[in-house]
């Protein structure tokens, strides 16, 4: 089970703990049936009950937010496509949702732009987009600048468009 489903698993637990406490709560008779419940006159329902909240604060105090952590161990990998990305790579997908993704759709970047073409639907190799950011183009609806980037920066985000664009 992947850490986002377990995560998101644990989090609707909890809140079917939270009914169940409630219901308990309602079919007691209020608050004071309920603690007259779990408050009896024994010291084991008053040990059970101090075990059963602390097993309830530990799940959502730690068992949570650690779910929730290790849940994003996929943040070297591009959007849902699972593509492992180089260290050129993810500092190009870095670049582009600074720039790029505002004209360009490029599923992997969640980019929806409706200026530029479509990146997945192209799947541009790596030496075009390069010549695109250094040179720019004027066609289309837009025209996109000469020299958006130059140097090692254009070459990551060229590396990182051809590595996942059409790939999701």
């Amino acid at each position: 089970m992947f850490p986002r489903q377990m995560g998101a698993l644990l989090f609707i637990g909890a809140w079917v703990l939270l009914g169940l406490a409630v219901l308990f709560v309602a079919m007691s008779g209020g608050p004071r049936g309920a603690r007259a419940a779990l408050y009896g006159p024994g010291k084991g329902v008053r040990r059970a009950t101090a075990i059963g909240v602390t097993v309830v604060f530990v799940v959502m105090g730690i068992a949570i937010p650690a779910a929730v952590i290790a849940g994003n161990e996929r943040d070297d990998e591009a959007g849902r496509a699972r593509i492992e990305l180089n260290a050129s790579q993810k500092h190009g997908r870095e670049l582009f949702g600074q720039t790029c993704q505002q004209c360009h759709v490029l599923a992997a970047s969640d980019a929806v732009g409706r200026v530029g073409p479509n990146l997945d639907e192209m799947r541009p190799p790596r030496a075009l987009v390069l010549d695109a950011i250094l040179n720019g183009r004027v066609r289309g609806q837009g025209t996109m600048p000469a020299g958006l980037y130059t140097g090692q920066d254009a070459r990551d985000v060229a590396a990182y468009v051809a590595a996942v664009a059409g790939r999701e």
